[in-house]
């Protein structure tokens, strides 16, 4: 019987280390198939035309490359003096004008990483990439920037709408939407808005106003894919111009931002 026991308890072992290496040796094919060159996870194996499937992305911002983005790293377009403000690394707007507040540099192909916070009830707000020089030198007072606009809204506001309109709205959301805004084109991904230009977020995952939100924003030859919170959402191709400035954009209600990172690709 002894016997017996000590060879069933070494069966055991045997069969628990098989099991053991199968399953590191599937995971390990799994990380080599969905590995890119520059050693970061990709977000989708999807095509433009199909659109983003909303699998997490397993960025950081602790990888090599990524650099700080800072108060110093922009400069007020048309907003009021005091605006934009920066306390123990936030940069926060006032909401006290519609404006734009644009990056030093411009740039072409690029990963970014933002977390932001409304501080009031049905607060917007918006990242803008790829705008143009020309747009931004001639910004009037409470004009918008223009480029590829990723919206960030809060859900008040179309609770608001729904309360005024009497039906939800369905030309927007509040999840992240992505589109063109002036001068700018885009082929969104779907779903999309019924006049074909916003790409709508697949699935909801932004939190309400006063709670931090992470955006994961990949634009790389004229696509630009966004994540929210880990999940990817939305986004479009074909999008002209595809270099240009980031603009934080000021729309009438206070917003904070912090951990800005950016890390730019070949």
């Amino acid at each position: 019987m002894e016997l017996k026991r000590e060879i069933f308890s070494f069966g055991v072992i045997i069969f628990a280390s098989v099991s053991s290496l199968l399953g590191m040796i599937v995971l390990s094919d799994w990380l080599v198939g969905n590995q890119t060159e520059r050693g970061v996870i990709k977000p989708s194996s999807e095509t433009s035309d199909a659109g983003p499937q909303g699998i997490a992305a397993m960025i950081t911002g602790k990888e090599p490359g990524w650099a700080a983005l800072t108060l110093a790293d922009f400069y007020n377009v048309n907003c009021l003096p005091n605006t934009w403000s920066e306390k123990e690394s936030v940069i926060r707007c006032n909401g006290s004008c519609n404006g734009g507040f644009a990056s030093n540099k411009s740039f072409k192909n690029f990963e970014l990483l933002v977390q932001w916070k409304h501080e009031r009830r049905s607060g917007n707000s918006g990242l803008f990439v790829w705008c143009p020089k020309k747009v931004l030198s001639e910004m009037k007072k409470n004009e918008l920037p223009q480029g590829i606009e990723i919206q960030i809204l809060d859900h008040g506001y179309a609770e608001d709408w729904e309360q005024a309109k009497g039906s939800p709205p369905n030309w927007f959301t509040t999840d992240g939407d992505v589109f063109p805004v002036g001068v700018a084109k885009m082929t969104p991904f779907k779903p999309a808005a019924p006049n074909g230009k916003r790409s709508f977020p697949k699935s909801r995952y932004s939190k309400g106003v006063g709670e931090w939100d992470q955006y994961y924003v990949r634009a790389i030859n004229g696509e630009v894919r966004l994540w929210v919170n880990g999940h990817e959402v939305s986004g479009g191709s074909a999008c002209d111009p595809a270099k240009g400035h980031l603009v934080l954009e000021a729309e009438g209600a206070p917003i904070q931002f912090r951990n800005m990172l950016i890390r730019e690709l070949p």
